[in-house]
């Protein structure tokens, strides 16, 4: 079946002949077998409560209930053998490969949860194929929503919690004109640069008492970080207190302006009507010690890399903005 061909398909009411082999996979297994790779432990849940800034005290003797996904989950390594996705899932999938939904993303998830985990808990599960939704038109494509039930236990056999996961199999929408490729390669600020002035504008930063010290440096082409006149601690973003020590006494220090590319994404979907993907944004460590996300100029984006010096340069994006993004050099 073609793309044009899923287009073409009435909706659900008896005349679409895929959804209804789609719902013949209801009910069916998803996954079997799963057993978490490790016991629910105390570091674990420090470090989740840490991330997630939770100082609720009953943690880590109990585990948050929102880490109910985090203990089935495989890592990079996988699941260890005996555990598997189901030959049905996988038919599920194909069968929309075959449709032309070929592409796949995240929509949503719900979670239920029925008792507490313990450190020493030793969490198994399983999942179903709970429901296909009928055929939907989205701005990503046409396609339909595939949700699975996982069920988490313990060792025992107890039901601790249950989680729905949503996923979207679609038919990409064909862009309205395609891009040439090595003009798709090009660093965003060249393209950006050459944009009619009937281009949308983008977003505004939100400035307000707490980091107008920055903006204001970022008009004088100083990239300004915080330094706690107490602890020595550097900071950024700009915020009133030192996340050291607390102390509210700080000044204002000119970053040097080079750096390392820490992390980095390239951002494909979903399109904002002022940016012209396929660009990357990047986690840049300051050599002060500080990180801030910021656009990289200068290499095309699938040049980036992890570890990539970086120099502060100032891209006027329009009459009224102007903001400080990193160059980086292709080895």
């Amino acid at each position: 079946m073609t793309r044009d061909e899923l287009h073409d398909l009435d909706e659900p009411n008896g005349l679409d002949e895929l959804y209804g082999r789609l719902t013949a996979y209801e009910g069916r297994t998803a996954a079997s077998g799963g057993a978490g790779r490790d016991p629910v432990n105390e570091p674990m849940i420090r470090h989740w409560c840490e991330a997630m800034g939770d100082t609720n005290p009953a943690y880590p003797d109990i585990a948050p209930p929102t880490m109910l996904q985090a203990w089935t989950m495989g890592g990079l390594a996988g699941h260890p053998g005996g555990s598997a996705r189901s030959e049905a899932y996988d038919e599920l999938l194909a069968l929309l490969d075959d449709a032309g939904c070929t592409s796949v993303v995240a929509t949503d998830c719900e979670q239920e949860y029925v008792r507490s985990l313990r450190p020493g808990d030793q969490v198994t599960f399983d999942a179903v194929i709970e429901s296909v939704s009928p055929r939907k038109t989205t701005k990503l494509g046409t396609g339909y929503f595939v949700t699975t039930r996982m069920n988490v236990r313990t060792g025992d056999g107890e039901l601790v919690g249950t989680h729905r996961f949503r996923i979207l199999k679609y038919a990409p929408a064909r862009p309205k004109a395609e891009p040439e490729r090595e003009r798709e390669r090009e660093p965003e600020p060249r393209r950006a640069a050459e944009r009619g002035a009937d281009r949308p504008r983008r977003p505004r930063p939100v400035i307000n008492r707490d980091n107008a010290g920055f903006w204001q440096g970022v008009a004088r082409h100083q990239l300004l970080i915080q330094r706690c006149l107490d602890c020595a601690a550097p900071r950024f973003p700009w915020l009133p207190g030192c996340g050291a020590c607390g102390s509210q006494r700080w000044e204002a220090v000119e970053a040097s302006g080079a750096g390392t590319v820490f992390s980095y994404v390239v951002m494909h979907h979903p399109p904002f009507p002022a940016f012209d993907p396929p660009y990357a944004v990047g986690l840049i460590e300051l050599a002060e010690g500080v990180r801030m996300v910021s656009g990289i100029t200068g290499v095309p984006y699938d040049k980036v890399r992890i570890g990539m010096p970086v120099e502060l340069e100032f891209l006027r994006v329009d009459e009224e903005l102007e903001l400080p993004v990193f160059r980086g050099a292709e080895a």
